[in-house]
């Protein structure tokens, strides 16, 4: 697997691009403008009109890569826009490839995985926004809910099927599609499928398209651990590595902070911090689904109404709580990590880990949904006595220390000192009319 890599500041030339377009990482955008891109005229008007003029860094280095014919392995951060770059490259290999022979117009051309249903929902958007003047038929099925709509919607014909493995290995092994006229092969989050323990599934699926040499092949993942990067060589075609490297794990535009307080101040100091920042949108991550329940009542108590995301929380709920966080209607939401991968928010301002992930990268993706799209964020983390241990870990997987605000929670909590009213110099006039040693008033 070839090594396509940037370091934080270089400027790099792509030989595969007409011109030798550069790059430059100092920005959240490139100077590779899309237009310059050898694109289907339909997605150069879905691109137009969604508002999207320059690529960011992953999709100024995959794209020509993908649209010249090469499989990518694709490294970044969430939220820098691996999403348009894997769906573009699939709707080109669409719209410019004639269908396999044995094509009947129904089985889909291009399989997305994702590891949750939010991922998946939102995958789902980013095409549809693509699809304006493309007219490609994409469908999405996931878990929870619609499951005969989802079914019926998949036997009608698609071209661009998108999903959690759970449900579509159900509707494939029932017949309701097949595999074998895939022509664009794409794995998201790879290292979450491992994670959450889909990896048989994803492989169930690889085994059954068409080979790496037939089809277009993208794997894109937060992480390349040993592990995505077996699985990237094993089931694709000499793939090509693309990894986006900050000068920061956890990203420049995120202003980071931890606090050190007593298990029995957290509460306390949580509350303490939201009444003096006052944060626009908010995510609290939690690690139990029990200290979720417990700091969502103490703000929901305390007048701040908040959404409460964990493991339990039925599809359809989830998707209304999401709706009215995305909204505004709340400006909380209380979350675990389970519950919370995959999602796609926009303007979070702030993200407090009430409890320290203790997975070093879940801290990463924890405060990468704040400062999205070229945004700035605030991360805040509390280092208590049960989770102070994964601190030193963490650090050193991403690289800087996290800076200290406040040593001592009982001076945080303190209210400010009243100001007393400054002294001023007597006036002249004051100075003649002062009182004298003996009780009289000067002459």
């Amino acid at each position: 697997m070839e090594d396509y890599t940037l370091a934080p500041t270089q400027t790099t030339f792509f030989p595969i691009i007409k011109g030798n377009a550069s790059i430059s990482m100092s920005a959240h955008l490139t100077d590779l403008a899309f237009k310059s891109l050898p694109l289907h005229e339909s997605l150069q008007k879905g691109l137009q009109n969604a508002g999207f003029e320059y690529c960011t860094p992953i999709q100024a280095q995959s794209l020509p890569l993908l649209l010249a014919g090469r499989d990518v392995a694709g490294q970044a951060q969430t939220g820098t826009g691996k999403t348009i770059a894997f769906l573009l490259a699939a709707f080109q290999r669409l719209l410019e490839d004639k269908p396999f022979k044995s094509w009947d117009g129904k089985q889909p051309r291009a399989f997305i995985l994702a590891p949750t249903r939010e991922l998946a929902i939102q995958i789902a958007k980013d095409a549809h926004l693509l699809n304006g003047e493309a007219g490609l038929r994409i469908v999405v099925a996931y878990g929870g809910k619609d499951y005969e709509k989802q079914k019926e919607s998949i036997k009608a014909g698609v071209d661009i099927l998108i999903g959690t493995p759970g449900r579509l290995l159900d509707y494939q092994k029932q017949g309701v599609f097949n595999l074998k006229q895939v022509q664009v092969m794409i794995l998201d989050e790879a290292d979450r499928m491992f994670d959450l323990g889909f990896i048989k599934d994803v492989r169930y699926f690889l085994r059954r398209v068409p080979n790496p040499s037939d089809r277009l092949g993208m794997l894109f993942s937060a992480t390349m651990s040993y592990k995505v990067t077996e699985l990237a060589y094993e089931h694709m075609n000499n793939p090509q590595k693309v990894q986006i490297e900050p000068e920061k794990v956890s990203g420049d535009r995120i202003e980071e902070s931890v606090y050190y307080p007593a298990n029995d101040e957290k509460i306390s100091l949580l509350l303490a911090l939201i009444k003096r920042i006052t944060p626009t949108r908010s995510i609290i991550f939690v690690n139990t689904k029990h200290a979720a329940d417990k700091v969502w009542g103490y703000l929901e108590g305390n007048g701040y109404q908040s959404a409460l995301l964990s493991g339990d929380v039925p599809q359809k709920k989830r998707e209304s709580l999401l709706k009215h966080f995305q909204e505004g209607d709340f400006h909380f939401m209380v979350a675990t990590d389970v519950a919370a991968r995959g999602l796609h928010i926009s303007a979070v301002s702030h993200v407090f880990n009430y409890d320290l992930p203790q997975d070093n990268e879940d801290y990463v993706h924890r405060i990468g949904r704040t400062a999205r799209a070229g945004a700035s964020g605030t991360a805040i983390s509390f280092a208590c006595e049960d989770y102070a241990f994964s601190l030193p870990d963490i650090e050193e997987y991403i690289k800087h220390k996290l800076p200290v605000v406040a040593t001592s929670t009982e001076e945080l909590l303190k209210p400010a000192p009243a100001k007393r009213p400054e002294k001023r110099p007597p006036t002249s006039r004051q100075k003649r009319t002062h009182p004298s040693k003996h009780g009289r008033m000067g002459r």
